[in-house]
């Protein structure tokens, strides 16, 4: 070989598609899309945006965060490592590039993913960042745009990086609220925690040609049905399909596209009057409406009752699945009085994963919404094991929103290895029906309470439970992905979930360091499947002391602070965690 092939070699590129050799001036000419098949190519952040903005409009928005590891994560490579190494390759310090620029002339702010960076995942960095790319677009009265291409949650960052689901959704909360447009543009891939949060729950939702989009990933959903998927599954055309896309556009329409969407909102009347953003605010704040004072979650908060036991992660995870632990019917007869059972979601279904309906709590009336799994596997699963589909995430939806309207506290009781990941599940919607309820909490005008009883599974848990206050009973597990996940995709074979599961710190007591829970609920000495009675009195007396200062609390006031509460799950908080350990 010559000295200048491996020059020549650069001036080619191999379609992934056809497998046409292609010279690159040209496939860069035509936006790197094969002229022979169509394949669009994926793209980096920076060569998108050069696409999409006006020349000479771009500014780009600080990236540079506080360094960050705060679970000292290390699988086969310690994670600081995983980053210096992603960013030597891309040249990117995160994986998003943020930037205000125009596009047709129309000015916006822009987050853009780029799957080269530790595969786009969802960490507290990239979660700050999109943040400060909505709050700026709020700032400054225009647009916000988002285009995604992600694996899901960052894995290294725990149940931290499962947190940035709900603290960007809200910041699209916010854009709602102010009649400012969101758009976001799907591109491939985009999954997991991306896709069942703000790459949904936007008001427009673009899915450029070839794009791939789903909460469960194609690999994951034949590992667990054991079925063929249907051709095409979870693509661009699929989504359409299915009615969970506006449109499908090819590349060399996308910005043509995102100009006459952007131009509508010249067009219409004007938008109403900025809603004042909320900064992070100390861990306790006086309200100024009743004088009553609400505690926000704070450094490790004391436990009451038996001091807990020290067990491994991995113990943990196995009691938390324990067949005989507590389920939330018990707990309804337990714990609640009156319990009057509410079913289906009023589109088709009635998913029996989900249990909600009134209930009474030392006389007073609440909304209850918990998973369901059962004992024996014929309950198992006739409950599906607790994975609730679309339909139980919008049964759990319209009892929360009945719940607002009546003026009734709504207690969440979480136990799910996580949401379905079947394909009818994703056909009807599975991302954006978790997006939705994870939006809707943000801005519920209602006191909330979750309880994390059992597994604490990824986006189908933490669509219960963005509460005022999280408690987690002893025994219980609460994790961004299963430790047998983890290290399937980290290690080099499942054998290794327990290491995954010490790495993940997913018990109560490193999530109360961590700040995602705020009070432990101690189970008896031995675990709650050996003393159901004690641990439903122990668990009544915790939902009493944390909701009753909730109930003085006015709506917009809980509003506020429960936005606050998710607000400070950004870089500069896992940053300060990381020495807590």
């Amino acid at each position: 070989m010559t000295a200048t092939a491996p020059r020549e070699e650069q001036l080619w590129s191999r379609c992934a598609g056809c497998a046409s050799l292609l010279y690159r001036k040209r496939l860069r000419r035509n936006l790197d899309v094969c002229p022979e098949c169509g394949e669009h190519a994926r793209l980096g952040a920076p060569e998108r945006l050069r696409q999409l903005v006006d020349s000479g409009s771009l500014r780009l928005l600080p990236d540079r965060l506080p360094e960050a590891d705060p679970l000292d994560f290390v699988d086969v490579l310690p994670y600081p490592h995983r980053l210096s190494g992603a960013r030597a390759s891309t040249g990117l310090a995160e994986g998003v590039v943020c930037a205000t620029a125009t596009i047709g002339g129309h000015p916006v702010a822009l987050a853009v993913m780029d799957f080269r960076f530790l595969g786009g995942s969802l960490g507290c960095a990239v979660g700050e960042l999109i943040t400060r790319a909505a709050e700026r677009a709020l700032d400054d009265r225009t647009p916000l745009v988002l285009v995604t291409a992600s694996g899901g949650a960052r894995m290294q960052e725990g149940a931290l990086s499962l947190m940035q689901m709900a603290t960007v959704s809200q910041a699209i909360a916010a854009l709602r609220e102010a009649g400012l447009l969101t758009v976001s543009v799907l591109t491939d891939p985009t999954y997991g925690g991306v896709a069942a949060s703000f790459a949904t729950n936007t008001d427009l939702v673009l899915a450029e040609s070839g794009a791939r989009m789903g909460f469960a990933g194609p690999r994951v959903i034949r590992q667990i049905t054991g079925r063929a998927l249907p051709e095409g599954f979870q693509t661009a055309d699929f989504l359409l399909r299915h009615g969970q896309v506006d449109m499908v556009v090819q590349r060399r329409s996308l910005r043509a596209r995102l100009v006459a969407l952007l131009a509508v909102t010249r067009a219409g009347r004007p938008a109403r009057p900025p809603v004042p953003r909320q900064e992070p605010a100390p861990h306790r704040e006086r309200l100024a409406d009743d004088g009553a004072a609400l505690a926000l979650p704070a450094d490790p908060p004391a436990t009451a009752g038996d001091t807990p036991a020290v067990r491994d992660a991995w113990d943990t995870v196995r009691m938390a699945r324990h067949p005989g632990r507590p389920t939330t019917l018990d707990y309804l007869d337990s714990v609640f009085d009156g319990f009057v059972e509410l079913h289906g979601d009023r589109l088709g279904a009635d998913c029996p994963a989900i249990v909600g309906g009134v209930a009474r709590l030392a006389g007073r009336h609440v909304m209850v919404i918990g998973h369901q799994k059962g004992h024996t596997t014929a309950e198992l699963v006739a409950r599906n094991f607790g994975m609730a589909s679309p339909a139980g995430h919008r049964k759990a939806l319209r009892l929360m929103r009945l719940a607002a309207r009546l003026g009734l506290p709504v207690v969440t009781l979480v136990d799910t290895p996580g949401a379905d990941p079947g394909v009818s599940a994703e056909e009807q919607g599975q991302a954006a029906a978790i997006a939705e309820n994870i939006l809707t909490l943000t801005v519920l005008p209602t006191p909330v309470l979750a309880v994390i009883t059992g597994e604490g599974g990824s986006g189908g848990a933490l669509a219960l439970a963005v509460a005022d206050r999280v408690l987690m009973l002893e025994n219980a597990v609460y994790s961004v992905i299963s430790p047998e996940g983890c290290a399937a995709i980290l290690w080099p074979d499942r054998s290794a979930a327990p290491q995954a599961a010490r790495a993940l710190r997913l018990t109560a007591p490193d999530l109360c360091r961590l700040g995602v829970v705020d009070e432990v609920v101690p189970e008896p000495s031995s675990a709650a499947h050996d003393d159901p009675a004690e641990t439903a009195h122990r668990l009544r007396a915790a939902l009493l002391t944390n909701l009753l200062p909730l109930l003085d609390v006015p709506p917009a006031m809980l509003v506020r602070l429960r936005r606050q509460r998710f607000r400070r799950f950004g870089a500069n908080r896992a940053s300060a965690r990381a020495g807590l350990r």
